[in-house]
């Protein structure tokens, strides 16, 4: 309850950094809506529709009201309200992540603890490698070549979007139809997390077979896939899962380079045409959006760390 309590200053705080980082930003929204080549009166008209031509102060004490009645505003591009676009484009996000981050973290923690328990190996040299190719591969220059390889050359899966253009018949064709969809970007986000967990893993696996209480399980007998799995691993997962927290914390900003590579109707595409777009409460609803996904990622990272070892306590 403290932490919760903790979370309204830190999402107060970031919402008014925000603001001010946005205003500051160049470009004039009503510019863009009107056109530059429109008249200046035209301009004026959309700025006081807006509320633009009212004071910095004025419009932050306003929008912060209508924050904390739930009202996220309209977007100035569609003029739809700003929960219900951010809302359309949670469900791809949370698909895309989950595939693609969800799945690097667990791979990552398998294969680099493996490499822990066979330090000095082949495989512990190939999975060293394996991490520094994922890790130094460019997102949007590894989506290019799946889509030229798998995509154009090959014919095997689409190249962009989340469903065909064709309607399809039952659920089971749709959901299909989605999976195809999702493998190449999916994959490319995967691999770009990927080398992060499997180093990290290692490391700490190898670290933690040094401990006392690991020689101690051994000198009573245990075998060594228990004192692996239930000894070493559980202890050995904490900065996984601190890393683990970050990435997910992020997860409504979504994937900016994978998105535009595949035109993913995600979270992270949204941010960049909103950006391009100049919609100034689109891109403060994503970002308060994001600031409470971070401080209820890094909550639950607490609670799970005290659930992974009985020694942590917030007493």
């Amino acid at each position: 309850m403290r932490r919760l309590l903790q979370m309204i200053p830190v999402v107060l705080s970031v919402v008014c950094i925000n603001f001010v980082l946005i205003q500051l930003a160049p470009g004039d929204a009503a510019i863009f809506l009107a056109g530059r080549e429109a008249d200046p009166a035209y301009i004026e008209a959309i700025r006081h529709q807006y509320g633009l031509d009212l004071p910095i102060l004025t419009q932050f004490v306003r929008y912060l009201g209508q924050l904390l009645q739930g009202n996220f505003g309209r977007s100035f591009i569609s003029g739809r309200p700003v929960l219900v676009v951010i809302g359309e484009r949670i469900g791809p996000t949370l698909l895309l992540v989950f595939a693609g981050v969800g799945v690097a973290a667990v791979l990552g923690t398998i294969l680099g603890a493996q490499a822990a328990r066979r330090m000095g190996t082949p495989y512990d040299t190939t999975m060293s490698l394996l991490s520094i190719v994922s890790y130094a591969i460019p997102v949007f220059w590894l989506g290019l070549m799946l889509i030229l390889f798998f995509g154009i050359k090959l014919r095997w899966l689409p190249t962009s979007g989340m469903r065909s253009v064709l309607p399809l018949r039952s659920a089971l064709d749709r959901a299909i139809d989605v999976v195809r969809h999702l493998i190449l970007p999916a994959v490319t986000l995967g691999v770009a997390y990927l080398g992060q967990y499997i180093r990290l893993s290692r490391s700490s696996v190898a670290e933690v077979m040094k401990e006392d209480f690991i020689t101690t399980a051994r000198a009573i007998g245990y075998d060594e896939n228990t004192i692996f799995i239930k000894h070493a691993l559980r202890n050995a997962l904490l900065p996984v899962v601190t890393i683990a927290g970050l990435h997910l914390g992020f997860i409504f900003a979504g994937a900016t380079l994978t998105e535009t590579v595949f035109a993913w109707p995600g979270m992270g595409r949204l941010i960049y045409d909103a950006i391009l777009g100049r919609d100034f409460p689109l891109l403060m609803g994503c970002y308060t959006i994001m600031a409470v996904s971070v401080v209820l990622a890094t909550l639950a990272t607490d609670v799970l760390y005290a659930y992974l070892d009985p020694r942590v306590t917030y007493r």
